[in-house]
């Protein structure tokens, strides 16, 4: 029999998957038993390292509406931890927004801030869209959506988070929700709800009954790539073939550990997904802000910048509230490389006034 010469078609991308009223990754991800996780809920709040947090100021450059109503557009600022201030088509889009003092049910518990955002709610200039890669606490703040709400055009989300904001009091006329691989149009940019692996939940009793994504913009000939969260998987590499290469990509690099190793990349997978994607500027995010995990609170940075150094990967670590900008950019500087010396510095000053007493 005859074989045939024509090229091999590869499958379309699968949509999000569901079973008994929950949402499912492709790839199994081993759901953690009671135990590990009392365990792990143990040590994040009695063994902590004190090294999740800085011993000093985290450096902040305060912006004003009137400095981002004059910045230039593909204009990128971190606000912090996964929220990201983008300025395209003269317009503003947020990603992520979480401005409360804790990523947590409650704001006399759990993990809080290491420094404030560089910009009030109050401040900023009108949203043309919130987009949202899934329901957690350090992605989702109820008091900045509701806060946010009169100056948002449109909130885009994955599938079930929509009807949250919905149960919020948010407009639903406001609100577009997503599966995978689904997209829309606003105001003269492409964005596309993308496969992520990880799991959602904000009480004991709604595990993965929302979706998670990444997202896909696309501003003329220009592609971002946001992550939210996610652990390591093939969809980036699908991703990258779909919609790459990408001029910038906004990736997950923190608050990882060895005891959740499919749902939040170590820095060496971080750099592959970024290589996946086709991705040229790689821009570590869901860092610097929250102590979530067990690793010193700077050692992301730390390890993403050298393994992009060791593969020649173009990286950028603005400050928080410093801009990046896709037309002109630019590395940014080893902020909290500069915050460790400046703490030895101080302490080899004490130690040797000891010792002169």
């Amino acid at each position: 029999m005859a074989k045939s010469n024509s090229p091999a078609v590869s499958p379309a991308p699968e949509a999000s998957r569901q079973a008994e009223g929950t949402f499912r990754n492709h790839a199994p991800v081993q759901r953690e038993g009671l135990r590990k996780m009392l365990r792990i809920m143990w040590n994040m709040i009695f063994h902590k390292p004190r090294n999740t947090r800085p011993a000093s100021a985290i450096p902040v450059q305060p912006m004003t509406r009137a400095d981002l109503i004059a910045a230039p557009n593909h204009s990128v600022y971190r606000l912090g931890h996964s929220t990201l201030l983008l300025k395209l088509q003269d317009k503003f889009w947020i990603t992520d927004p979480v401005f409360a003092e804790r990523a947590s049910p409650v704001q006399w518990a759990g993990p809080k801030r290491f420094h404030q955002p560089p910009i009030s709610i109050d401040e900023l200039p009108p949203i043309e869209a919130v987009i949202l890669s899934h329901n957690h606490y350090d992605h989702l703040d109820y008091e900045a959506v509701l806060k946010l709400a009169d100056k948002v055009n449109v909130f885009l989300t994955p599938l079930g988070v929509g009807d949250t904001l919905i149960k919020w009091g948010i407009d639903g006329s406001k609100i577009r929700q997503f599966d995978w691989w689904q997209g829309t149009e606003v105001a003269g940019i492409r964005f596309i709800a993308t496969p992520s692996q990880h799991f959602s939940g904000r009480g004991l009793f709604d595990s993965n009954q929302t979706l998670w994504a990444s997202w896909v913009i696309i501003d003329g000939d220009k592609r971002i790539f946001f992550s939210g969260d996610s652990g390591y998987f093939d969809g980036f590499k699908r991703i990258g073939e779909e919609y790459g290469p990408f001029d910038l990509t906004l990736m997950e690099t923190g608050a990882y550990n060895v005891e959740w190793p499919h749902v939040h990349m170590q820095p060496e997978e971080t750099l592959q997904a970024h290589l996946d994607l086709k991705g040229r500027w790689l821009f570590p995010i869901h860092n610097g802000t929250f102590d979530l995990a067990m690793h010193a609170w700077h050692e992301p940075f730390d390890r993403i910048l050298a393994l992009a150094w060791e593969r020649s990967v173009s990286i950028t670590t603005p400050r928080m509230g410093e801009a990046f900008n896709l037309m002109q950019p630019q590395r940014g500087d080893a902020w909290w490389l500069e915050m460790e010396q400046e703490m030895s510095e101080k302490g080899r000053v004490a130690c040797s006034g000891y010792k002169a007493g």
